[in-house]
């Protein structure tokens, strides 16, 4: 199904309307025209945007919108805009649809053929990453863990031997025992913790496991706190056999490729592997 965001402006659609995580500078001029102008603005906390609303001199009608309440609402909104009504979702801080019911409400109107529209906004995950120091070419972002130590464990392991980067989401009071269980899983690793994101007492932490639960145990984390992890390190040369043994040369510099290293590279790193000159590894790869 195609969509045209801007064919046709008089009928009803969802406006996705990013807002501060914390510094209300970061508010767009597009996210503050769109608050005003849309019927109705469906909000994660209604007393958190209304504070919002009333900085911004915005007097638009509010509703709830959240997690426990998703359904009902839901389907509230989904008339609303099959009746030609524009409205504006926002959660409490960031990107609507990160980490939040925001996804569910996009998906029934797409089913519904119901015009999505995406502003760009304020995000704590990228905010984090790229203030980290670690790779930002590749990154899987993840969001909260499970709560319940079984399936935390579970859902770590499952992430043990991914390359890429990683970002977290999490709450300042179970902050230092998922820093412990992160060091049980993936052991030794560079880790980043951003904190109180744009505002006044903003701070990264970065090191080792170790660092920052001293860390936690010797401050008292507020706010909610960004986890970007260092991935799974590749492992190199003969030390690991089982790395690449199985592999055909053209799996290898595969491998290497989907690393993010281009074609080139991928074939000297195969070839440094495999005890190989470049030139043999570059002609069997493309005689394949």
């Amino acid at each position: 199904m195609e969509q045209r965001s801007f064919k046709n402006e008089t009928q009803g659609e969802l406006i996705l309307i990013p807002t501060p995580i914390g510094n209300l500078e970061d508010m767009t001029f597009r996210a503050i025209r769109y608050l005003k102008e849309v019927d109705l603005i469906a909000a994660e906390d209604t007393r958190q945007t209304r504070k919002l609303c009333t900085h911004f001199e915005i007097q638009t009608p509010l509703v709830s919108y959240h997690e426990h309440n998703k359904i009902v609402s839901g389907e509230k909104l989904i008339e609303q805009m099959k009746a030609g009504r524009r409205v504006g979702l926002v959660t409490d801080a960031g990107t609507p649809g990160i980490s939040d019911p925001g996804q569910d409400l996009v998906r029934r109107c797409i089913e519904d053929e119901i015009p999505v529209i995406p502003l760009p906004g304020a995000c704590a995950a990228t905010t984090a990453l790229i203030a980290s120091g670690l790779p930002t070419d590749h990154f899987l972002f993840y969001g909260f863990l499970p709560r319940q130590k079984k399936e935390r464990q579970t859902v770590l392991h499952s992430l043990k031997d991914h390359p890429h980067t990683l970002i977290f989401y999490e709450a300042p009071h179970r902050l230092k025992e998922t820093l412990q269980a992160m060091a049980d899983v993936f052991s030794d690793r560079e880790v980043t913790l951003a904190r109180e994101l744009t505002k006044r007492y903003e701070t990264f932490v970065r090191g080792s496991y170790q660092t920052l639960i001293e860390w936690t145990l010797a401050n008292e984390p507020r706010g909610e706190c960004c986890l970007v992890v260092e991935g799974q390190k590749i492992p190199t040369g003969f030390d690991t056999p089982s790395f690449w043994d199985a592999w055909s040369l053209i799996q290898h510099v595969d491998y290497y490729q989907e690393q993010g290293f281009d074609k080139k590279e991928a074939i000297k790193k195969a070839a440094t592997d495999r005890k190989l000159s470049k030139r043999d590894v570059y002609n069997a790869y493309h005689q394949e």
